[in-house]
């Protein structure tokens, strides 16, 4: 009888080690299948990421824009950055855009130039052509980055001949990237048309880079002191000192970019017998590299 025990108990154990080592089996495939699952999703996220990460080297980003102002016009002349008909003639030749909060950032956006182009629409041409901010449009939200074009640069888009029929589409998500400006040797000082003796305020225009105008400083004649000007609105920058000021005068000019900050001195700019409205040019430009004054 203990013999029959025995051989029965042993008999179960060994059916019972069987079952357990079947369903050791079972969940060692279980966990090579899903490892296997894990590892492709794996892969394809590595590639979800290169292809981001082109998208970011090539530096092109999505945008809206609109159009508005005479379908062969500039928008408006001048319009939130104060450059007047200037916009109308070269080297600008109506090719301006407005730019939605984000792109005029109250008025340190004024000057910056960007490559834009469209893909989406046949009449596209999918071929970059060049604006530079001129213009404030406060109510541009259709994306978080919002060119309202001028007609002309809107129509420049498009294939040949084909100009008016991108108009009548009259909003698209286009491609963009900011790019360096890219003018003659020299800056435009234009005096503002309230610009007295007492209070001295000017316009700025054709900056090179791909930096932001930051700070101004003027010396008078005579004088080793330089004198803050803040920006009044748009291009537009005043001295308001509350004492005649005594000309020529003379500029510290500083651009703000990613990677670089360039002072540069103009000198002598704004001659001693002045007068508002005139436009004075300097004889040096903003290089696109770090200097200090």
């Amino acid at each position: 009888m203990d013999i029959l025990n025995s051989t029965l108990t042993f008999s179960f154990v060994v059916i019972f080690a069987n079952r357990i080592m079947e369903a050791l089996r079972y969940i060692s495939s279980v966990l090579v299948f899903y490892s296997l699952l894990l590892i492709r999703c794996h892969c394809l996220n590595l590639k979800l990421f290169n292809s981001s990460k082109i998208q970011i080297e090539d530096q092109w980003q999505v945008a809206a824009a609109t159009w508005y102002g005479p379908q062969d016009g500039a928008g408006s002349d001048g319009g939130a950055c104060g450059y007047t008909e200037s916009v109308e003639n070269p080297p600008l030749s109506k090719m301006v855009s407005a730019g939605g909060p984000s792109l005029f950032r109250g008025g340190s956006g004024c000057g910056a130039c960007y490559q834009v182009k469209c893909t989406e629409n046949a009449a596209c041409s999918r071929n970059p052509v060049s604006v530079m901010i001129s213009d404030e449009c406060p109510n541009c939200y259709l994306r978080s980055v919002h060119f309202d074009l001028s007609g002309t640069a809107f129509g420049s888009m498009a294939t040949p001949g084909q100009a008016n029929n991108l108009r009548n589409v009259g909003q698209l998500n286009i491609l963009y990237r900011r790019v360096a400006c890219s003018f003659q040797n020299s800056i435009t000082f234009t005096i503002d048309n309230g610009a007295t003796q007492y209070y001295f305020a000017i316009e700025i225009e054709y900056e090179n880079g791909d930096a932001d105008l930051v700070d101004i400083k003027l010396k008078q004649a005579n004088s080793n002191t330089w004198l803050p000007m803040r920006r009044s609105w748009g291009a537009r920058w005043a001295l308001n000192l509350g004492v005649q000021l005594q000309a020529p005068f003379s500029f510290q000019l500083t651009e703000l970019g990613n990677n670089y900050s360039e002072c540069i001195m103009a000198d002598n700019v704004i001659p001693r017998e002045w007068q508002p409205g005139q436009v004075y040019r300097s004889a040096v430009n903003f290089s696109g590299k770090s200097k200090k004054c």
